[in-house]
């Protein structure tokens, strides 16, 4: 395979499948306006055939001035609101409404909507010289009727350069002051390609300009495995996947229409009070494009019905994957051009991920009303699913009503489940022994109240599988569950099994994929033990009385709140972040301390707050993040602690969850 690449050019082989295969032109350089950065003649003839009513309406608004008039109508609306807004809604030249492209629709019930989307022209032009300013081109660009939209620098390592030589090439001889490149107005995503890797931007910022990996996975996507891309079965490139499945005409346009988005953040700063607005321009990452057709494709070929596990590591992307599947999932129709789900219930576990998650599927909602947020309660769940709301956000306390309220329907329901197996909301405060003697009465009694509380909280965890298992499969009801880290009977639940027994989920971005690709730390690539050895554990073991996992469980717990320990383990930590931590990434550097419950991030929280005031320590804080109510016991005296209150306490001011 590799003597046949060798012998093979890249950009030759990339740009004539694209051409013979792909539903592209080729496109000729020479008609390219570097002042405007777009092919003019192509994008005027699109709009000339595909709208002719409209383009005669133009000319007699405009005479002899129509095309002049309408391309300065364009640059100008790109550059006021952007050219993905202009795409996918269209604008206005003297009340003449005009598209610059045509989307797939939804069904082939409408003959002029299909020839619409025949309409759309794809180009894809070599060595296209981009700026008036000088002679630099890019290898291949692609052109959506007239309009550059996607670029690709492509390098072959045989020929002595990588992947990271295209990197290079965009950060340092591509600017973003050039119109071609210029954030938002036209090119809307970078590809850096060699035969092995992609990786892609959607923004030049110079040295700043930061990209994705667009890698399968070193086992293919969905399975199991570390960074980079299988071999290609055939001897082909291993990055083919790139432009056969992915640039390709129907899947360009499907990307252009329905995943791109624009991201838009705020961050005040806690002294000014300014408030700055940063956007970015979200593509999907391979693995996320992947799971989504595959997803599609298995509905279209099963129906409702079915139960899917997705598996996908921290640092996945999971919120735009649950948003893009939302948003695809209410407008998805079958062989027959039905509608297959009346709606799709996104189920969430804690408010504030319902409001982040709320908040992102908003940010790609295209039409106003598609997206209704339960906010109340179980009512207005209810009435959102009988009026037949497209997309609806909702929390786990209030997913039982789903099954009463759809049961007996003829409607078909899609719902998505965020990592509800995880709920740590509303759990029952333990009362801990204030006395820390080592007792047996102590043990047994705390053992006693771990015991107790552990067996609720696995109840109340549990309640979503113990309600999907009561209720069993309906016809009519779909699950899509992600997770980073499923259980036994998560996997049984949702995955599907294989012929030896085992269950699996439905797709995979594996951990070591995460970290491979710098989206998530190896949390143990530094991890140095910290030996103890327990005489109340050793005491439990050896006792016939106590079970030996429980004793061990209890006293590992009761010795780690123990305030000695805490104010022993506090000092060492405070040192090294000191002396260590603090100087790195210049001055601004954060520590992390992750326990084993809330309780313990409590008392942590209290002993870091009492040995920074009493040492007088400058320019180190502390902030405590956990959900709801932890109950203490402080010198004999009952104590409620809440997030924002500890927080308040150290810092003097109110800090709400989202900050």
């Amino acid at each position: 395979m590799l003597e046949q690449m060798k012998e093979r050019d890249f950009e030759d082989d990339i740009c004539a499948w694209l051409c013979t295969h792909g539903g592209y032109r080729p496109g000729d350089p020479a008609r390219f306006d570097r002042t405007r950065a777009l092919d003019v003649r192509t994008l005027l003839d699109f709009v000339r055939t595909s709208q002719p009513k409209a383009w005669k309406m133009h000319q007699f608004k405009n005479p002899g001035k129509a095309e002049q008039s309408f391309v300065d109508r364009f640059c100008e609306e790109v550059r006021r609101r952007s050219l993905l807004d202009v795409l996918r809604y269209g604008f206005s030249v003297l009340g003449t409404r005009f598209r610059v492209v045509f989307w797939k629709p939804e069904t082939g019930l409408n003959p002029e909507s299909v020839r619409r989307y025949q309409s759309n022209i794809l180009h894809c032009t070599r060595q296209l010289r981009y700026s008036p300013a000088h002679e630099n081109s890019v290898d291949v660009a692609l052109l959506l009727n007239g309009i550059p939209v996607i670029c690709l620098e492509l390098k072959n390592p045989f020929t002595g350069q990588t992947v990271e030589d295209a990197v290079r090439q965009f950060r340092q001889d591509r600017s973003p002051d050039d119109l071609f490149f210029n954030f938002k107005r036209r090119v809307l995503t970078c590809f850096a390609v060699d035969p092995f890797h992609v990786k892609m931007t959607t923004r030049l910022e110079r040295q700043k300009t930061f990209f994705l990996p667009f890698d399968q996975g070193g086992n293919g996507a969905g399975e199991v495995g570390g960074a980079g891309n299988p071999p290609a079965p055939d001897g082909g490139y291993p990055t083919a996947y790139l432009w056969q499945r992915v640039l390709c005409r129907d899947a360009l346009l499907e990307l252009l229409h329905k995943f791109l988005h624009l991201e838009k953040t705020e961050k005040k700063d806690p002294a000014t009070g300014k408030v700055t607005v940063r956007e970015r321009l979200i593509f999907p990452r391979y693995h996320q494009w992947d799971v989504l057709h595959k997803l599609l494709d298995d509905i279209r070929a099963h129906g409702p019905g079915q139960q899917y596990l997705i598996q996908h590591s921290a640092g996945s992307g999971k919120s735009n994957s649950i948003a893009w599947l939302a948003h695809r999932l209410s407008g998805l129709h079958d062989a027959q051009e039905g509608k297959i789900f009346q709606s799709v219930i996104v189920v969430t576990d804690r408010r504030v991920l319902d409001r982040q998650l709320r908040d992102t599927i908003l940010q790609f909602e295209q039409t106003d009303g598609l997206v209704r947020a339960i906010s109340k309660d179980s009512a207005q769940l209810r009435d959102a699913i009988n009026e037949g709301a497209a997309i609806i956000v909702t929390t786990l306390q209030k997913f039982p009503v789903i099954f009463r309220e759809v049961r007996h329907g003829q409607r078909n329901f899609a719902v998505i489940v965020d990592e509800a197996h995880s709920s740590q909301t509303g759990r029952a405060a333990l009362t801990l022994k204030t006395a820390l003697a080592d007792t047996d009465a102590a043990l047994a009694e705390y053992a006693a109240l771990e015991d107790e509380v552990e067996a609720g909280q696995d109840k109340k965890d549990d309640a979503l599988w113990q309600e999907l298992a009561a209720q069993g499969r309906h016809h009519n009801l779909s699950f899509f569950a992600f997770t980073a880290t499923p259980k036994d009977k998560t996997l049984q639940l949702f995955g599907r099994q294989l012929p030896d027994g085992r269950f699996r989920a439905f797709h995979i971005y594996s951990m070591r994929q995460a970290i491979e690709e710098r989206f998530i730390l190896d949390v143990l690539r530094n991890y140095t033990t910290y030996h103890a050895y327990f005489k109340l554990l050793q005491k439990g073991a050896g006792d016939p009385r106590y079970n030996s996992s429980a004793a061990a469980r209890a006293a590992m717990r009761f010795e780690s709140l123990h305030p000695h320990n805490i104010a022993q383990k506090t000092a060492v930590m405070l040192d090294h972040f000191r002396t260590v931590t603090a100087r790195k990434m210049g001055g601004r550097a954060k520590a992390m301390l992750v326990t084993p419950s809330r309780l313990h991030a409590v008392r942590y929280m209290r002993e870091f707050t009492r040995q920074i005031r009493e040492g007088r320590i400058n320019g180190v804080r502390a902030l405590v993040a956990f959900s709801g109510e932890v109950r203490d016991t402080v010198h004999g005296v009952a104590v409620t602690y809440t997030e924002e209150g500890l927080n308040k306490e150290t810092h003097g001011f109110r800090i709400s969850e989202k900050e």
